[in-house]
């Protein structure tokens, strides 16, 4: 199994829309079928098709969630490996119930949450993720610069949001998870998800504006 990580989607910019965002639900249902039934098949192969189709939605989720390269690649293998080691002891009939992708995001949010229970027994982090994002070799110069500069901007901006909007922010947002999802992995009713999402893109615009207007005192 792999034991990191790999690269995660560049960020987006905090204005992202409305709150419902698109509707991917087939295909996530038909990639999450896939890995079900891989899973239940033989776990060591299942978990190889698992991390291959949700790789990338954990590590962004993660990025975005810490706003750290580092410390998001370490999330996201801890969260792999903690699924791995979860699996081995589920039964054939749990398999079959399994929901892949949100059931993944809430390890990680888990794992996430207690990073942070733990960062006022830790030194003060150094300066917001400064390593290059992964660029595609087609993409000018200038359009990766401005990109990585966006996603820096992005992280700087969720870390100022309060942890339930960042995290229904994100999920929504930069995971794509539908809103009855993004209910499983808080486990609040939809409700509060669309209340936490409205209000963490409001306060993400505020922020946005204030960052970007002249200094004023």
């Amino acid at each position: 199994m792999a034991s990191s990580a790999p690269a995660g989607p560049a960020g987006t910019g905090p204005d992202t829309g409305p709150d419902t965002g698109p509707d991917t639900g087939t295909a996530d249902d038909e990639v999450a079928a896939r890995v079900v039934a891989a899973l239940a098949r033989d776990l060591d192969h299942g978990f190889t098709v698992l991390y291959d189709a949700y790789r990338g939605a954990v590590f962004s989720t993660a990025l975005r969630l810490c706003g750290r390269w580092a410390e998001a690649e370490d999330l996201a293998a801890e969260a792999f490996l903690r699924a791995y080691r979860a699996l081995a002891g589920y039964g054939a009939d749990r398999i079959a119930q399994l929901r892949p992708r949100p059931w993944l995001l809430t390890i990680l949010l888990n794992l996430w949450r207690n990073t942070l229970r733990g960062a006022a027994r830790r030194p003060p982090p150094g300066p917001l993720d400064t390593a290059p994002e992964p660029t595609d070799p087609a993409e000018g110069v200038e359009a990766a610069a401005a990109r990585h500069e966006t996603g820096r901007e992005l992280a700087g901006l969720l870390a100022r949001l309060p942890e339930a909007q960042r995290a229904a922010v994100v999920l929504r947002h930069i995971a794509d998870l539908p809103i009855a999802e993004i209910a499983v992995v808080l486990a609040v009713p939809e409700g509060t998800v669309k209340s936490h999402i409205s209000r963490g893109l409001a306060r993400l615009r505020t922020l946005h504006t204030t960052q970007g207007a002249p200094h004023a005192r």
